[in-house]
C-alpha cells in the first residue's frame, strides 16, 4: 500500500528560482535608474540613501532597506546625492516540478513571486547581507558554493515569507500601536482618521480618545510633529529647496509648510536653520563627548556606559543618562519630558538597541551620523556643523594637530620608530588585531608607527572604517610585529582568566616580541574610548610609553 503524507497530498508548492542578480549604483552622473522587469524584483539597499517611486507612491530608502516589487512593476530608483545609492536587485521566479502530482494535490501559488502588492521593509540587514553574498558568488566555482548559494537564496525567501506572515498576524489583532507605526511610516502621504481607526480595529469615534491616552497628542498633532520634525532634518542637510521639502513631508507647497512650521515652532524655516540648539539628546557616550567638547552639555544621553572623560574640558553637570535597555516607549517619554530639540545618533546604534527613528521623530528631528563610515574628526565636524559651532571644532582640531606633529617628532626619534607595532585585543572567545580606530588611530595615524603588512593593506583600502580583524590563535605569528600592545577585555564577571589561553600557548611564547620582552599591557578604559578628548589623552600616554617619560 502506498501511503501519502497528508500535507503533500493536500498542497503542492512551486519551487523558487533566482533568475539573475545585479548590483546597481545611482550616482551624480546617473542619479536615477528605471526598473521594469517581467519577474518579481527584490531590491536591497547596501549603501547611501534615496527613494523608490512606483505606482504613485514614494518609499524612502537607506542602507538596510528592502523592497519587493510585483512582476511588471514600473519603478524609478533615485539617489539622494551627493552620496551614491548602492543596491542589489534579485529577480525571483518559480517553476513546477517535472513529475506527476499525488492524487488530490492542490496547487498553491507563490506568496513571494506572485505578490500583487509592494512589500516594504524599512530595515532588514540580514537580507542585504545575503544579497551581497549572492552577488559576490554569482558565478560559483564549485558545487559546494553553488549549494551554499541555494541556501542563501532560500534564506532570503524564508525571511520575506516571515515578514508577510507577521504582517498578516498583526492585521488580525486590534492595536493602537499598529496604527501609530503606520502613521510614523506614512506621514508623508494622505492619512485619514478613518484609515487609522480601521488599522487599530476600533471605532472612528473612540480612536481619537485612545490615541490621545496612548501618546499624549491628538492624531493631527502627532502627524504635524512627524512632518515638521522631518522637515527640520531636511533643512539641516541643506540639499533640498523648501518646496521639495514640503512635498517630501506631505504638504502641498512651501507656503503651507511655512505656515504649519511657524504654528508649531514659533519661527520660520529660514530662521530655524540659523538658530542653535540648547537641549540635545545623543545616542551613546562618544557623541556626548563631542558635544561637551563643543561647549554644549547633552540634556539626555542614551548609553550603556560613561565613556566620556571627566577632565577640565568635559565636566557634565546635569546630563541625564538613559540605559540602552530602556524600551522605545520609555526613551520617547523621557525625551518628551526633557523638551529635547534634537537627537543625534548613528543609524547602526539605533538599530542595535531597537530604537526606531520614526518612533522618536515625534519628539524631535533626528540627525543620523554614521559611526563606522567615518572617523572621530569627521564625527566632530558634522556634530559641530549641526549645532552651529564649526569654528570651535576647527580651532580645537588645529590645536590637536599641532600636538600630533610634536608627538610624532618625539616618538620618531625613539626605538619604536623602526619597529613593526601590533595592537592585539583579547576578548572572551575572541582575538582581534586592531587597525585605524581606537588606540590604532593614535599609533598609526597620529604617530606614524608601522603596522603589520596585512593591517597596513586594510588601512589603505578602508581608511577610518577599518576597525579590526578577528584572527585565530594559530594566525598570531602572521600578524605579530616586533613590538606588541595588548589589551585584555574582562568578561561579564570582571575576570581576565580567558587571556591565559593566549599567554600560555606556544603560539604566544614563540613570538619574537615576547622573547625580547617588547610587550606592553594596556588598560582598555584608557586606550579604547574613541572620542576627541580620549584620543588626545591616548596621544599623551603613547609619547610617555615610548620615550620613557611615564
Amino acid at each position: 500500500m502506498n501511503y501519502i503524507d497528508t500535507e503533500w497530498a493536500e498542497y503542492h508548492f512551486p519551487l523558487y528560482t533566482a533568475a539573475s542578480i545585479r548590483s546597481l549604483y545611482c550616482t551624480a552622473s546617473q542619479p536615477q535608474l528605471k526598473i521594469n522587469e517581467r519577474l518579481t524584483v527584490l531590491l536591497a539597499v547596501a549603501g547611501g540613501k534615496g527613494v523608490l517611486v512606483t505606482d504613485g507612491r514614494t518609499y524612502e530608502l537607506e542602507a538596510g532597506s528592502v523592497i519587493l516589487l510585483p512582476a511588471h512593476s514600473q519603478a524609478a530608483l533615485i539617489a539622494q546625492l551627493p552620496q551614491p545609492l548602492h543596491a542589489y536587485t534579485l529577480l525571483i521566479g518559480t517553476h513546477e516540478e517535472a513529475r506527476s502530482l499525488p492524487a488530490g494535490a492542490k496547487i498553491r501559488k507563490s506568496e513571494v513571486a506572485a505578490a500583487s502588492h509592494v512589500m516594504f521593509i524599512p530595515t532588514e540587514p540580514a537580507i542585504v547581507a545575503h544579497m551581497e553574498e549572492l552577488y559576490l558568488h554569482r558565478l560559483p566555482v564549485s558545487e559546494a558554493r553553488h549549494v551554499l548559494n541555494q541556501l542563501r537564496f532560500h534564506q532570503v525567501i524564508h525571511q520575506l515569507l516571515e515578514h508577510q506572515e507577521a504582517k498578516l498576524a498583526a492585521g488580525g489583532r486590534p492595536s493602537i500601536e499598529r496604527s501609530i507605526a503606520y502613521l510614523e511610516n506614512h506621514y508623508n502621504e494622505k492619512v485619514t482618521r478613518e484609515q487609522l481607526s480601521a488599522i487599530a480595529g476600533v471605532s472612528h469615534s473612540h480612536y481619537s480618545i485612545l490615541f490621545k491616552q496612548f501618546t499624549g497628542f491628538s492624531p493631527n498633532e502627532y502627524l504635524s510633529r512627524l512632518r515638521i520634525n522631518r522637515a527640520k532634518e531636511l533643512l539641516m542637510t541643506g540639499t533640498s529647496t523648501l518646496r521639495e521639502i514640503a512635498l517630501k513631508v506631505g504638504y502641498k507647497d512651501e507656503f503651507y509648510l511655512s505656515r504649519r512650521f511657524k504654528q508649531q515652532t514659533g519661527t520660520s524655516p529660514s530662521v530655524f536653520i540659523r538658530e542653535s540648539f540648547r537641549r540635545v539628546a545623543v545616542m551613546l557616550t562618544p557623541y556626548a563627548s563631542h558635544l561637551l567638547l563643543l561647549g554644549l552639555e547633552p540634556a539626555v544621553t542614551i548609553s550603556d556606559s560613561s565613556e566620556y572623560v571627566n577632565t577640565a574640558e568635559l565636566q557634565p553637570q546635569t546630563m541625564m543618562f538613559l540605559d540602552t535597555n530602556s524600551s522605545s516607549e520609555q526613551v520617547r517619554s523621557a525625551l518628551l519630558d526633557a523638551n529635547i530639540e534634537l537627537v543625534i545618533a548613528a543609524h547602526e546604534h539605533l538599530q542595535e538597541y531597537g530604537l526606531d527613528p520614526g518612533h522618536l521623530r515625534v519628539v524631535a528631528p533626528i540627525v543620523e551620523i554614521s559611526w563606522m563610515e567615518m572617523g572621530w574628526k569627521d564625527h566632530l565636524r558634522m556634530i559641530a556643523r549641526v549645532i552651529q559651532r564649526s569654528d570651535r571644532a576647527e580651532q580645537w582640531l588645529a590645536e590637536f594637530e599641532k600636538e600630533e606633529r610634536e608627538a610624532r617628532s618625539r616618538v620618531q626619534n625613539s626605538a619604536v620608530a623602526n619597529e613593526v607595532l601590533t595592537i592585539l585585543v583579547i576578548k572572551p572567545g575572541e582575538l582581534l588585531v586592531y587597525g585605524a580606530r581606537n588606540v590604532g588611530y593614535v599609533m598609526y595615524q597620529s604617530l606614524g608607527l608601522t603596522p603589520p603588512a596585512r593591517i597596513a593593506q586594510e588601512m589603505e583600502q578602508r581608511g577610518d572604517q577599518f576597525h579590526s580583524i578577528p584572527i585565530e590563535l594559530a594566525e598570531l605569528e602572521a600578524y605579530a610585529g616586533s613590538r606588541l600592545l595588548v589589551i585584555v577585555f574582562p568578561d561579564d564577571k570582571g575576570s581576565t582568566v580567558h587571556s591565559e589561553n593566549v599567554f600560555k600557548s606556544s603560539h604566544w611564547s614563540g613570538l619574537p616580541a615576547v622573547q625580547r620582552k617588547c610587550v606592553h599591557l594596556l588598560d582598555p578604559d584608557e586606550w579604547i574610548p574613541y572620542n576627541p578628548i580620549s584620543i588626545r589623552l591616548q596621544l599623551q600616554r603613547a609619547v610617555a610609553l615610548f620615550t620613557g617619560n611615564q
